[in-house]
């Protein structure tokens, strides 16, 4: 060891356990134990002290399509030397494919009760599942809280069905299970699958009280409040769609033990007055609600605050926390109705003494319709949708996927409030036929500094300018574009000019509307593609 590398070591461990341990946690686990094990006493305190081990994360992919070319020697490693002296403080497990054989059969684990299965294709996990002796006892006679991610390397079959089955499989197999949470990706993309060829029978549970799960449409959130799950008092479920598959299927039970449940849907549906509101009216002892939801009307008025307390809170005696954003889009074509302003919004819900709301409002007198947005505040969801020029700015800490759209054309100032609004936005989505109005160059260039993904396919040339043009806007992390090929082809002058080319310049997937030839300076611009 030279000079400079004693200097590390003495610099490293002048340092408080407090530091060190802050230092450890922003590590891989599976990293800590096998560099810093047996190197000296305070290292071994520090890392294997029941506290830091006891939610042990031996897993070394940050996605399935990793490749760890010293997995197998840190695996062997940490099975030979390490679990035999901690085996006995672990009562989380996180675990991946490649390891889990291993993992499990190098030690007992007495304590274990919560078990977390990461970054396994559907065959894998399902094979493991009927032969893996371990892995079976462990789910049969220890664990009470389950994670499950299962990940795709393509784009599934929609009508697979080892997912449902590996979920009705965990649900009768696992006597003690308490809390699941069920999740699918395709990359970081989420994915959904259905209950609805489960038959009851196989999709049962006695213990369950929790339930985490992303579905395909809604009528799987009414089959897993049929009465299945008796002991369910929570439930976070994410529904793709509002397709009516099984019509019989009853809304109206009581529902007198679930105490909270969170309904998230990107998907515009017009069935929140025919399914959702009967589904929430028989939660009577819920104390605490979240909707995520995109709701079109006919004929009607928008979703406001005289709404959620006539329809919701009358209902909820019991309700004390209620997170939602709630956009509503009328279409009146039928009927005239005086529809409120954004401040007769506001002044609603202050009346009922719910001043942490934020709205935002566009009524469209031409065709009696528009546009209304309502949210709690602070805004707690990772998602905005349907933004426009109505939007008046804002702090959204936690977005980070954007859509925008309107009729009106957005200027260089509007996308100023939008940086500011959302600091860490990482998608962005944009739809907008009309061209700026007012294109002059402005003094100050946007930066978006954590957006990875754009869609700019659906609107005019001038957002492809807005966003691309460093001139305009910085995206030093841009690594998707989704754009019309035509329209890279004309503000790149056919991938010559240099307007675009910084931005470009990291991109690592290039979606475009049409098969072309790669002209001869395309890969100046795209040097990753």
């Amino acid at each position: 060891m030279d000079n400079s590398d004693n200097c590390n070591m003495i610099n490293i461990l002048n340092l408080p356990d407090e530091m060190l341990l802050a230092i450890f946690n922003k590590l891989k686990m599976v990293n800590v134990l096998y560099s810093l094990v047996n190197i000296n006493e305070r290292f071994n305190r520090l890392t294997l002290d029941p506290f830091y081990i006891h939610n042990l994360d031996l897993t070394m992919k940050t996605s399935c399509f990793d490749y760890i070319s010293s997995q197998d020697d840190q695996v062997d490693r940490i099975c030979k030397t390490i679990l035999p002296r901690i085996h006995h403080h672990v009562n989380k497990l996180t675990v991946e494919p490649d390891s889990i054989k291993d993992i499990l059969r190098a030690v007992d684990y007495p304590r274990l009760h919560s078990l977390s299965l990461v970054n396994f294709q559907e065959e894998t996990l399902l094979r493991y599942l009927r032969g893996d002796t371990i892995l079976r006892h462990f789910l049969a006679d220890q664990i009470t809280h389950l994670n499950v991610n299962i990940y795709y390397e393509i784009i599934p079959n929609l009508f697979r069905y080892n997912t449902s089955n590996i979920f009705s499989f965990l649900l009768s197999f696992c006597k003690h299970l308490v809390e699941l949470t069920f999740n699918q990706y395709l990359c970081d993309k989420t994915l959904e699958f259905s209950l609805y060829n489960v038959p009851l029978t196989n999709c049962v549970s006695s213990t369950l009280t929790k339930l985490e799960i992303i579905v395909r449409n809604f009528d799987d959130c009414l089959y897993l409040l049929d009465g299945r799950l008796k002991c369910l008092s929570i439930l976070i479920i994410n529904a793709l769609n509002f397709l009516t598959l099984l019509p019989n299927i009853d809304n109206t039970k009581k529902l007198p033990k679930l105490k909270y449940f969170s309904l998230t849907s990107t998907c515009l549906t017009d069935l929140y007055d025919d399914k959702i509101i009967p589904l929430l009216h028989r939660m009577l002892n819920l104390e605490e609600l979240t909707l995520f939801l995109n709701v079109m009307r006919w004929n009607s008025t928008y979703i406001d605050g005289t709404h959620l307390y006539n329809d919701i809170f009358v209902h909820m005696p019991r309700l004390n926390k209620f997170n939602f954003s709630i956009y509503t889009m009328l279409m009146n074509d039928d009927i005239r109705i005086d529809l409120p302003s954004n401040e007769d919004i506001q002044r609603i819900f202050i009346e009922n003494g719910n001043r942490h709301v934020g709205s935002f409002v566009d009524t469209l007198p031409q065709n009696g319709g528009g546009y209304c947005h309502i949210f709690s505040l602070p805004y707690q969801f990772n998602i905005f949708l349907n933004l426009n020029n109505s939007f008046q700015g804002g702090i959204f800490n936690k977005v980070r996927s954007l859509t925008m759209s309107d009729t009106d054309p957005f200027e260089h100032e509007f996308f100023e409030k939008v940086y500011q609004a959302f600091p860490f936005l990482r998608d962005l989505s944009l739809q907008n036929s009309k061209p700026q109005k007012n294109k002059q160059h402005s003094s100050t260039f946007i930066t978006f500094a954590h957006l990875n993904e754009l869609d700019i396919r659906d609107a005019h040339v001038d957002y492809a300018e807005q966003f691309l043009f460093d001139k305009n806007t910085r995206l030093p992390n841009l690594l998707s574009l989704n754009i019309e090929y035509k329209t890279l082809v004309i503000i790149t002058n056919n991938f010559t000019n240099d307007s675009a080319r910084l931005n470009c310049s990291r991109i690592k997937h290039l979606f475009k509307n049409e098969l072309f030839a790669r002209p001869k300076n395309f890969h100046e611009y795209f040097r990753l593609l």
